[in-house]
């Protein structure tokens, strides 16, 4: 069956880690982590050219870019701000995030076909005879080339839905960016206040939950009625769940 889409992919040379700006970068506190959103980015962005944008009218915000990522919101906004400091990313006029240098690294082809035959040659050009029999396409080319599919990779993402992300002081708080949204609106001064007491609880006695967003409303819910009952007391109350309830 013939393959007629566009395939995008990004070239990397040998030393693109030895860049002072990536070097600068991965030294710092959570350096690596930045580089792996770094490359993530620059891959998300080759479809418009290096902006960063859901389709040609929506750019990516950094929660979006959080989401597509699977990293905090927090560690994303600051990578930004480092991004833009080392003229990795550059901010346009309509608020989309631009990937500097991107055409230089931005490759194409119409069908993985033809991206092979195109290694074939060069490859057959640089060595002067095939040996034992192996194929050339077995041999690995200068310039390492990570190809992205850009529609299957939509497809992929679409079929998963919201992906949950990692809250709490202990990272095991499990929320979509919807039920996130729904509880700041909820309990817009205290929602963090739940979202750490499930953390740590969670943490010291191994119990989980099917679904943390419900938890938390049901332990808002009984903290509500004792106030409202007058009733005293600061500690936690009693969190245990019922059968069926933990996963």
């Amino acid at each position: 069956m013939s393959d007629n889409r566009k395939y995008y992919y990004l070239k990397l040379k040998e030393s693109y880690f030895d860049e002072d700006s990536i070097v600068l970068l991965e030294s710092m506190q959570d350096g690596v982590l930045y580089s792996n959103i770094l490359l993530k980015l620059y891959l998300k962005s080759l479809k418009h050219g290096g902006r960063l944008q859901l389709d040609e009218d929506i750019p990516y915000t950094a929660q979006m870019i959080a989401t597509i990522t699977r990293q905090q919101i927090g560690t994303v906004e600051r990578a930004l701000q480092i991004f833009l400091k080392l003229g990795l990313v550059e901010l346009l006029d309509g608020g989309a995030y631009y990937m500097s240098n991107i055409e230089l690294l931005i490759g194409q082809s119409s069908t993985e076909g033809e991206r092979k035959r195109a290694a074939r040659q060069q490859n057959r050009a640089l060595l002067p005879a095939r040996t034992n029999g192996g194929h050339l396409s077995d041999i690995r080319p200068p310039e390492i080339e990570i190809e992205l599919e850009i529609e299957k990779e939509i497809e992929r993402e679409l079929k998963k839905g919201q992906p949950a992300r990692a809250y709490g002081r202990y990272e095991n708080v499990l929320l979509t960016d919807k039920e996130l949204a729904e509880l700041q609106a909820e309990f817009p001064t205290g929602w963090e206040k739940y979202v750490e007491k499930l953390s740590a609880y969670m943490e010291s006695t191994g119990k989980r939950y099917k679904s943390h967003a419900a938890t938390i409303r049901r332990w808002a819910s009984e903290d509500s009625h004792k106030a409202a009952s007058g009733a005293k007391g600061g500690g936690l109350p009693d969190y245990t769940y019922k059968e069926g309830e933990s996963l």
